[in-house]
């Protein structure tokens, strides 16, 4: 923070305040001096907080100032939810497009605490802004790499592009939603995995469900990568992740974008982890009040609330 100019004007004023109290203490001055000395202080201490209350607003970046505007809590999804920082706008979407999808997302109550697949309360409940109101089943399955499968598979289904539904298990295998709701299983056998007809057809929410959960049982940041590419942050999206594969990897996906009107964007983030858990709306460790990352101030290793990512990680999905 750059404000060494007006330090030294507070230090100036300062001694100036202190200077005047100790000619009172240490002359002999008439009660009329004394109370011009005093006036004087007076209006030196009043100078002193003028220019620390100037400084700290200008020293901040412009978008933060208005934060507390940011979070209306009546919202009940991402677009009402999450107003655009000062001088910020969302970026266009197009009618039927992700983040049309994303935006207009329930969200639970504000305040709302983030569950796990077993219904108790996660143990952090500093990381989050708001939760989605994304079905969780019971089963310890849908984590972080889950969260982000589930959010495209929903949207596509929603669309009804039910042969864009399809996610690689780590060993490679496809498993795509057309086969299963065809009725096909998926049979492995070691390292072989294959369709086999085992049912009927069945489109049904609740059969959609169940391939969701036979896919996270199988899938994960390991596959997920290969499945993603390298992208610009310049030109952040909604449905772009930040992913670090691994045993454990973890992953957050960009719900969420606005611009300025230099093209200079930010946008929120949400994650799922481990254990499986309500997919959630992060805070941002640099300002709590205001959960946007502006693209301005992301520096490498990027943090968020609880995880870490190295250069290199920020991607877009190949869905």
């Amino acid at each position: 923070m750059k404000i060494k100019g007006k330090s030294r004007r507070i230090n100036k004023a300062a001694g100036a305040a202190v200077i005047c109290l100790g000619i009172i203490l240490l002359t002999g001055c008439s009660s009329a001096e004394k109370k011009q000395i005093e006036k004087t202080q007076l209006e030196t201490t009043q100078n002193i907080t003028e220019i620390v209350t100037k400084t700290y607003s200008e020293s901040r970046p412009a978008q933060v100032q208005e934060a507390n505007t940011i979070i209306i809590e009546e919202g009940m999804c991402l677009e009402e939810r999450f107003q655009t920082p000062a001088g910020f706008r969302r970026t266009e979407s197009s009618t039927g497009s992700l983040s049309e999808f994303l935006r207009a997302y329930p969200l639970f109550p504000d305040k709302s605490p983030v569950l796990l697949y077993n219904g108790q309360e996660k143990e952090n409940q500093s990381a989050h802004a708001a939760v989605f109101q994304m079905n969780l089943s019971n089963l310890d399955r849908q984590q972080c790499a889950d969260s982000v499968m589930r959010m495209y598979g929903e949207y596509y289904w929603s669309q009804g592009q039910y042969e864009k539904i399809a996610f690689h298990f780590v060993n490679g295998f496809l498993c795509d939603y057309n086969s299963f709701r065809a009725g096909k299983r998926v049979k492995i056998d070691g390292n072989q995995t294959t369709w086999v007809k085992k049912a009927k057809p069945d489109d049904s929410w609740e059969s959609f469900q169940s391939y969701l959960d036979l896919v996270f049982a199988y899938a994960s940041t390991l596959s997920m990568k290969e499945e993603s590419q390298p992208a610009d942050l310049e030109q952040v999206q909604p449905g772009d992740v930040f992913l670090y594969s691994g045993s454990p990897g973890h992953v957050v996906m960009v719900v969420d974008t606005c611009e300025n009107d230099k093209g200079e964007r930010a946008f929120l983030l949400a994650q799922g982890y481990m254990p499986a858990q309500q997919f959630h709306v992060l805070n941002n460790p640099i300002h709590k009040e205001d959960p946007w990352y502006y693209v301005s101030e992301i520096t490498w290793p990027f943090e968020t609330p609880e995880y870490t990512f190295q250069e290199g990680s920020f991607r877009r999905m190949k869905y």
